[in-house]
């Protein structure tokens, strides 16, 4: 099939910048280049008619950091190390909603918490408090981000859980209005948006990069890759890890009592309230050699798992029935939680795995990406 006229000169001449992958990241990115230099030509390739990857699927949760997760990450990480990318999921998290707006992606902040049901794993994590919340209060301003509140497990009616910590500088929010937002924002700078197209190669030339895609081939002067967990089907370089996180929710439950982000296990397992639901996910520590995988699908085993846990632990005593199961895709490390933004030729780039925190730094991490490519146009 051939190019029309308009096609060709609207859409595929001169392209400055193509971006491959419409999640977090890739719209950020597209939304900061346009901001920077409007006269440039972006545009956005997304292979999914909405989104494939976890921009559109996470739980919604506005966190950096729970005690345990610091805890691990201080075994094979320095302290420096550890505490720069806490203050860059922060900072991320107050880019994400200074660009948005609170109302528009209905952030909330109720507070990120952990439970514990071991005494050991629990105590190891409140001699830590102390060192944390001084490292952690020049990044949220707050003198005691991390506190011990016990009291609160009955209040949410919680079952077999003996301690709580709680983080007052975490939220949540609406994911699906958090990307129509920046779908919005991002047409409204004046980038070209493409959904259902699939990007199956591309070929670097001496005036541009040629792409390759299941509709039309064109040929763009930079191209950024921002495909996550997908990354490897494409940049054989590049290690990003896929991770299946799959997830639940529920109808509306009367009387349901908590409120906030909770994570559990090491944040294996996490849930949160969406008004009266409960949306439940996790278990990949179930099986990890299963969930290594792009897949979307959801298995018995570990939806079991989660109902088994949501009805004897999260909400006992409730009758509930559930709407909906799904899974995302995350992009990890080999061990490192550090995303990966950097230039792989003159004119290829990557901005990608964000470590299951793509809530927290992927406004940061299209922004960087972003200002990486201009600074090579």
């Amino acid at each position: 099939m051939n190019y029309s006229h308009w096609e060709h000169d609207s859409y595929f001449n001169s392209v400055d910048l193509t971006i491959i992958g419409g999640g977090i990241v890739g719209l950020n990115a597209a939304i900061a280049a346009r901001k920077a230099q409007p006269a440039l030509k972006v545009i956005v390739i997304e292979k999914g008619v909405v989104l494939m990857g976890a921009s559109l699927r996470n739980a919604g949760f506005a966190c950096f950091g729970s005690p345990s997760e610091l805890i691990d990450d201080l075994k094979s990480r320095t302290e420096e190390q550890v505490f720069q990318l806490v203050e860059k999921r922060w900072k991320g998290l107050l880019a994400l909603r200074s660009l948005i707006g609170d109302k528009a992606m209905e952030y909330e902040g109720l507070g990120g918490y952990e439970l514990f049901d071991s005494e050991n794993a629990f105590a190891e994590s409140r001699e830590a408090i102390a060192g944390f919340n001084k490292k952690v209060s020049s990044i949220t301003g707050e003198k005691e981000t991390y506190k011990v509140t016990d009291d609160k497990i009955t209040k949410f009616g919680f079952r077999g859980f003996l301690h709580m910590i709680e983080n007052c500088s975490e939220g949540q929010l609406n994911t699906g209005k958090m990307i129509q937002t920046l779908v919005r924002k991002a047409a409204e700078e004046g980038v070209i948006l493409i959904n259902g197209v699939e990007v199956k190669s591309f070929n670097e030339e001496t005036d541009g990069v040629l792409i390759n895609t299941s509709w039309q081939n064109f040929k763009t002067k930079h191209v950024l890759f921002t495909t996550n967990a997908y990354t490897s089907e494409l940049l054989k370089d590049v290690v990003v890890k896929p991770a299946r996180a799959q997830v639940l929710i529920t109808k509306p439950i009367e009387g349901l009592k908590l409120k906030g982000a909770f994570h559990y296990d090491k944040g294996y397992y996490y849930f949160r309230n969406v008004g009266q639901r409960v949306l439940f996910g996790g278990g990949r520590n179930l099986d990890f050699e299963g969930e290594t995988t792009t897949n979307l699908e959801t298995t018995d085993k570990i939806q079991q798992a989660l109902e088994k846990m949501l009805s004897e632990k999260i909400i006992p005593g409730h009758s509930y029935e559930i709407e909906r199961r799904w899974s995302g895709i995350m992009g990890l490390g080999d061990g490192d939680k550090s995303p990966v933004i950097k230039s792989l030729s003159k004119r290829t780039h990557c901005a990608v795995r964000l470590g299951g925190m793509g809530v927290a730094i992927g406004t940061l991490v299209g922004q960087e990406a972003a200002a990486m490519v201009l600074n090579q146009l």
